[in-house]
């Protein structure tokens, strides 16, 4: 079984230019994306959350990652959105205590947070409160999270390429071929 630094790497390299970016933050890469893993080889749920600017993608992963074309078994997750659809409307720590009170009754602690967007966005907020959630974030530096820039132009790019490492690394994660713990 391959190391998952060594793995990202190869992968990273394989596909060419496109990709190179991304070769200059891989520990960051693989640290905060091996913990993420991890969690969901644990039978975790994910909730993903997206700032508004990121809908599309957060979209775009709701309908891909259960794919028929997957050839893996389906993954639990959900968007924030559909959990509380009124999320935008909460103003205050108290209300998103009570939303992350809900959330954990309903998951028995067994959920962690994605969340993409920028740092200072307040979608980001419920998800900054817990210490396994996993960040693809803007324009700041957060623990457990792969930083990127908002005004990169290249960003919708980035966004789409991260997420085909991702989902690579997932399936190379549940079929054996990498290890996250390593």
């Amino acid at each position: 079984m391959q190391d998952f630094a060594q793995w990202s790497l190869d992968t990273i390299r394989e596909d060419g230019g496109s990709l190179s970016w991304l070769e200059e933050q891989r520990f960051d890469w693989t640290t905060t994306t091996s913990q993420a893993l991890e969690q969901i080889l644990n039978g975790k749920t994910i909730i993903l959350i997206t700032d508004e600017k990121r809908k599309w993608l957060e979209t775009y992963i709701l309908t891909s990652i259960n794919g028929a074309n997957q050839e893996r078994p389906l993954l639990p997750i959900v968007s924030l959105d559909c959990l509380y659809p009124h999320y935008n409307t909460i103003s205050g720590g108290e209300m998103i205590d009570i939303l992350d009170d809900m959330i954990s009754l309903s998951y028995k602690e067994d959920y962690f947070f994605w969340y993409i967007g920028k740092g200072d966005d307040k979608r980001s907020d419920i998800s900054k409160r817990r210490d396994n959630s996993y960040f693809w974030i803007f324009d700041e530096d957060f623990h457990n999270a792969f930083t990127l820039k908002s005004y990169d132009a290249a960003l919708d790019i980035k966004l789409l390429q991260l997420y085909k490492l991702f989902n690579a690394s997932l399936n190379a994660t549940m079929f054996g071929e990498v290890d996250v713990g390593s």
